[in-house]
């Protein structure tokens, strides 16, 4: 199987995997749940989204550092730029993200120093030790960028119902930059893996949408029960 080949049924079994497909549809359930929050509901979300999103660029950057190829490297890494605001600082998700959540009348403490449940907590974990080493890290990244549109969305939309905001700047870097970074993560598959290699990917994949459930649910559980 050539090398393009291979990461087109990776892609494949990646995009439609069982796991996957359980979180957006939990998303769309959360959506539907959750109908329009009180802002002291809405800001245990945002605290909580606060800590993948401040790890994120950490996890990028190990990855880089251990990942054998200057190829693998170079996609991961325009991942991380984008993430870090393409050399503007003020740009990074991080800042916008702060930016956006003051505008809608949260303060930065409220989110930035939000203690993370317990779920949240094994989520950085997983993302943690996923990044020790190239194939458990690849599966977590092209699991992050396939749904991390859906999840954006989902937690931008809920907070313009509580808000009344309708331009969220953190939502629409987002939807800018979400295909190249789908597309980067992409990239990285394309070396010719055999089976086992491409089953620990997808094995790994799934642990992070298993998390990302996880962690939706104890918000859930935070929020409404």
């Amino acid at each position: 199987m050539s090398a393009t080949a291979s990461a087109t049924h990776l892609s494949e079994l990646l995009s439609a995997n069982e796991v996957r497909n359980n979180l957006v549809g939990y998303l769309k359930q959360l959506k539907s749940d959750c109908g329009t929050l009180a802002r002291a509901q809405v800001v245990v979300i945002l605290g909580q989204w606060y800590h993948p999103l401040h790890y994120f660029p950490t996890f990028l950057s190990r990855l880089i550092s251990v990942s054998p190829s200057i190829e693998t490297q170079t996609f991961i890494s325009r991942i991380l730029w984008e993430e870090l605001g393409e050399g503007e600082p003020r740009r990074a998700h991080e800042k916008i993200y702060i930016e956006t959540i003051s505008d809608g009348g949260f303060s930065r403490s409220q989110v930035a120093e939000a203690p993370p449940l317990a779920a949240t907590q094994r989520l950085i974990q997983g993302y943690e030790r996923a990044s020790g080493s190239c194939l458990p890290g690849l599966g977590f990244l092209y699991g992050t960028e396939v749904v991390d549109l859906p999840m954006v969305a989902t937690i931008g939309e809920l907070m313009r119902r509580c808000t009344g905001k309708r331009d969220l700047p953190w939502v629409n870097v987002h939807v800018a930059q979400e295909p190249g970074h789908v597309e980067s993560a992409q990239e990285t598959l394309k070396p010719s893996f055999d089976e086992q290699e491409q089953r620990q990917i997808v094995e790994h994949a799934e642990q992070m949408w298993t998390l990302w459930i996880d962690f939706f649910r104890a918000i859930r559980a935070e929020i409404l029960n």
